[in-house]
């Protein structure tokens, strides 16, 4: 079995969340779609170690105790891998946001506006998870030639 181990962070700033509009990589699954920031674990990493990282490579912030929130499986995501992905928030951070990331363009989405942002359309099912500050969440989204088709979920208090 193939895995990917990956994190995604939203950044809270209480009624927006820091997003990453994807236009600048080559042969991106993600082009044209705004989602978190967050990437693939490097080797040795915790899923704490692994989110703090990918935020300041992506952002140049420094996020304090992120919080985790949920973790999604994807079975098969990208046609080859079932991606395992562990979901934070972060509403603490010191340093200056970069103008320029290599992946996208860094915007606050106001979380009133998440259902109009272009993203997966799963995407909109777990964000409306995190502005409601819904329990911890174990889901699986299944997904087919980009397409979602389904999701299942197990909430815990």
């Amino acid at each position: 079995m193939d895995i990917m181990l990956a994190t995604m962070c939203y950044i809270d700033s209480g009624d927006s969340f820091l997003m990453l509009k994807r236009n600048k990589k080559e042969n991106d699954i993600h082009e044209g779609l705004t989602i978190s920031v967050g990437g693939k674990f490097e080797p040795g990493e915790s899923p704490e170690d692994c989110i703090i990282r990918e935020v300041k490579e992506e952002t140049n912030l420094d996020i304090i105790s992120p919080k985790l929130r949920g973790i999604i499986t994807f079975p098969s995501f990208d046609g080859e891998k079932d991606w395992y992905t562990y979901v934070f928030t972060a509403t603490e951070y010191t340093g200056s946001m970069i103008e320029d990331c290599n992946e996208g363009e860094l915007i606050w989405v106001k979380k009133t506006e998440i259902q109009n942002i272009k993203t997966w359309e799963g995407d909109y099912i777990f964000l409306d998870w995190l502005v409601k500050n819904k329990p911890f969440f174990s889901a699986k989204f299944n997904y087919k030639n980009n397409k979602f088709i389904d999701y299942t979920v197990t909430f815990y208090e």
